[in-house]
């Protein structure tokens, strides 16, 4: 099994993330890791903290000369801002944050859920997914993000060069769309206000196979929903249609299938294809070794510097919310944490099909399934 816990405060001197079951042999790639972490530090509409920290990965342990040794990695990043006991405790929650709920339910002050509930905790997160992409393009897998809409403003893809994105202020695939973003964003700072908007996570090369209709935790969609919606701020996934699908009639969403042998990709799918991927890449909670497409709503920031109201938590008397340093748009950085999340979460199925404790044992696996898969194709209905 290949999982992950993180641990730190979002002022606090370090955040920590262990991962357990990661395969030995796997070359330590920095420049990808500190790449990742990069991007979501960057993006039009991030707050003041982004120009204070400089996220540069530590890796502690589960690597001998750069490579993995099979066991627990232990990935740390240091906080340059860190001052968390020098923080003064808010004298009034925030709505739309955990700061009433969460002082209730662990019975402390706002001050110690609020800081281990932040958004920073996203950066471990970024740097475990981009780990496990080290695993995922050993076996030509590729996973990529981009904001889709942002402040109402849609941003379709026109295309899937990733230079247009890294040139993009606000991580879209369509430029055209960029300034009125900026500008949507401008507004909002303006008027003390936030915007959210929605992103979407595409994986290529995944083999048919992954995940199982067999249980309801096995499936492949379920699992990908729980971990993009874990995300701090995201409110809605979609897998490929999504929402839509239930807009349309059945002809408009069921995807066909075809054979077509001589496809590039007609080896990897045994031949099979779907002239339309309405299910985003997955049906009854498995990979059918088309595009897998994960979209993620992300609210607004909650934090504005107008302050709602809220309660002075002391005298219980009316007073304005508390104002921590925040964002006034946070969505191109979404866009990279739903990536690297969804590159986890095909990982973590990879490992599970092929039970692989090295590189070489999970390609070996991965290489004698798809032979037993295209033996049972060729000798269909021959078996008892």
């Amino acid at each position: 099994m290949l999982r992950y816990l993180t641990a730190g405060e979002s002022h606090g001197p370090a955040l920590t993330a262990i991962v357990e079951g990661f395969p030995s042999g796997i070359t330590i790639d920095r420049e990808l890791i500190d790449g990742e972490l990069k991007r979501r530090q960057g993006g039009y509409g991030r707050g003041k903290r982004q120009t204070l920290e400089t996220d540069r990965i530590i890796i502690d342990s589960g690597t001998y000369h750069g490579v993995t040794t099979g066991a627990p990695i232990t990935l740390r990043l240091v906080n340059n801002d860190a001052k968390l006991e020098r923080l003064q405790e808010p004298a009034s929650p925030r709505g739309g944050h955990i700061d009433l709920a969460g002082s209730i339910n662990y019975q402390t002050g706002i001050r110690q859920v609020l800081e281990r509930a932040s958004a920073r905790e996203t950066a471990l997160r970024v740097a475990v997914g981009a780990l496990a992409k080290l695993l995922l393009r050993e076996l030509g897998i590729d996973v990529i993000g981009y904001v889709r809409e942002l402040g109402g403003i849609a941003a379709p893809p026109l295309s899937f060069d990733l230079s247009v994105r890294d040139a993009s202020p606000v991580y879209t695939l369509n430029p055209g769309a960029d300034p009125s973003i900026v500008a949507a964003i401008d507004a909002a700072k303006a008027a003390g206000d936030t915007l959210g908007g929605i992103v979407e996570a595409i994986v290529s090369g995944c083999p048919i196979g992954l995940g199982s209709h067999a249980q309801w935790d096995r499936k492949l969609d379920a699992r990908l929903a729980l971990a993009v919606m874990s995300i701090q701020a995201i409110k809605g996934v979609e897998i490929g249609l999504g929402i839509e699908a239930a807009r349309r009639p059945g002809s408009q969403v069921m995807d066909p299938i075809a054979h077509e042998p001589d496809h590039p990709s007609a080896d990897r799918r045994f031949g099979f294809r779907r002239p339309t991927n309405n299910a985003g890449g997955i049906e009854g909670g498995t990979s059918n070794g088309e595009p897998i497409v994960v979209r993620a709503s992300k609210k607004p920031i909650s934090t504005l510097a107008a302050r709602g109201p809220s309660v002075n938590m002391a005298t219980k008397s009316p007073q304005l919310a508390a104002y921590e340093r925040s964002d006034v748009c946070a969505v191109p950085a979404a866009s990279v944490i739903v990536e690297n999340v969804v590159a986890f979460e095909i990982a973590a199925a990879l490992v599970e099909k092929y039970v692989g404790t090295s590189l070489g044992a999970i390609k070996a696996a991965h290489a004698a399934l798809h032979d037993l898969a295209r033996t049972h194709l060729e000798t269909w209905g021959t078996a008892s």
